[in-house]
């Protein structure tokens, strides 16, 4: 684990001491891909000595992805020396997961790990990580897209985080937790509703609307420090922050001049500029990956759709033509898909957009979707469904085949944003 690394997950875990803690997301899965690689995952040697079990980790992620079918071992296997291959030869595995936890002198621990080909009987990869026992988890998460990139092709995405907003006891709480759901702490809480989370790109910093006012602000905090700046207060509506790539501006729709439109400003609250100009509501901006431009939902054309400007303002284009109502435009990190919000037929749901063949894809069988957010390796998007009352957190594969989903044991769960990786 690298020293950046480990200083801003330091700093931001040991906000614990001082932030309560809510129940962990409950995690089912529903479905998984059609073609699954078979793997295991042997129990390390003194796998429990952290007080967590590493392989049971690691299998919960492979298992979640729907990319892998675990076969089930109770054997106990060190990556050193190298296993003997030949009974997992036998059963077909085309990857074997071994290692071990060391408890080093000065309390921290060090995890190891090798990922062996059976068939060739050579080992695809391995780590050593050295961590501290507020972030054994991530380190068990840090193998776990080890293993997702050499089996796959595609970094994987579990040792990042999520942020969300619960609604529990009369309260809004804007909690952020492990991918898996796990490790929650509430970094904002608030008698009036919180809204619109969103990850800066080096995942140091919140953007969200707060209506502790009795009207929206938009706010952006640091994690690891608890220091938050106002960065719009502006007259009337200030909603739907959004990070430009180099975390130095954010998109917004206020209402300060008339009808909502899009303006940018820097991080600080500083050199507000306007960016569209319609006579219709301009809200949702999101920028591309390349920083060039905004996608934003308009009603310019009459009903809600999906339109893209240059980041610097100026004419706009329409995006979305299938349907009378699509909303919520957010862009794949690889810049090649969007996913959107679709209302057909009195139901809203998931889509993408594919750019390149402008092919539709229906990723939701619900009728009452929001908010999605993809996850950093583009592989997955998170998105709140169900009824208000009672939602939860779902996550799909971009083909459609994997789901699953994160439900709070107390409470409503909303408006999830998936973090970036952690560098």
């Amino acid at each position: 684990m690298t020293r950046n690394l480990m200083r801003s997950l330091i700093a931001f875990l040991l906000l614990q001491t001082a932030l309560l803690a809510h129940a962990q997301l409950r995690v089912e899965i529903s479905g998984v891909s059609s073609n699954q690689i078979p793997i295991a995952v042997a129990i390390f040697a003194d796998d429990a000595l952290s007080g967590e079990s590493i392989s049971n980790i690691i299998k919960a992620d492979l298992k979640r992805s729907g990319v892998f079918r675990l076969v089930e071992t109770a054997e106990v296997l060190s990556e050193t020396p190298s296993p003997d291959m030949t009974e997992w030869k036998t059963k077909g595995i085309e990857a074997l997961v071994v290692g071990s936890v060391t408890r080093l002198n000065d309390g921290r621990f060090e995890l190891r790990y090798k990922l062996m080909d059976p068939a060739k009987e050579t080992s695809r990869s391995s780590l050593s990580l050295i961590v501290r026992p507020t972030v054994i988890r991530m380190g068990a998460h840090r193998i776990s897209d080890d293993v997702y990139e050499k089996l796959t092709g595609t970094p994987g995405a579990f040792a990042t985080r999520i942020a969300y907003i619960l609604r529990a006891d009369a309260e809004y709480r804007l909690e952020i937790a492990d991918s898996d759901g796990e490790n929650p702490i509430i970094a904002v809480r608030s008698s009036e509703p919180i809204i619109s989370p969103v990850w800066s790109p080096d995942g140091s910093k919140l953007a969200y609307v707060s209506f502790e006012n009795k009207k929206p602000m938009v706010f952006v905090q640091d994690l690891a420090s608890r220091q938050r700046v106002l960065v719009a207060n502006f007259k009337g509506s200030n909603s739907a922050p959004a990070w430009s790539p180099d975390g130095q501006k954010l998109a917004l729709a206020l209402s300060r001049d008339g009808y909502t439109q899009i303006y940018s400003i820097n991080a600080d609250g500083t050199d507000l500029k306007r960016l569209s100009n319609s006579n219709g509501i301009d809200t949702e901006p999101r920028f591309s990956p390349d920083g060039r431009s905004i996608y934003f939902t308009s009603d310019r054309s009459g009903g809600p759709q999906t339109y893209r400007m240059s980041a610097e303002g100026g004419d706009a284009k329409r995006v979305t033509f299938n349907g009378t109502y699509n909303i919520s435009p957010r862009i794949s990190p690889d810049g090649k898909m969007m996913a959107y919000i679709s209302r057909r037929e009195g139901r809203f749901q998931l889509y993408t957009l594919d750019f390149a063949s402008a092919q539709e894809l229906r990723l939701s069988d619900n009728g009452r979707d929001e908010s999605p957010s993809f996850s950093p390796n583009g592989r997955f998007i998170m998105h709140a469904s169900g009824p208000t009352s009672a939602g939860t957190l779902a996550v799909v594969s971009i083909d459609g085949r994997t789901r699953y989903k994160l439900t709070a044991r107390n409470g409503t769960v909303r408006e999830p944003t998936w973090g970036p990786f952690i560098k």
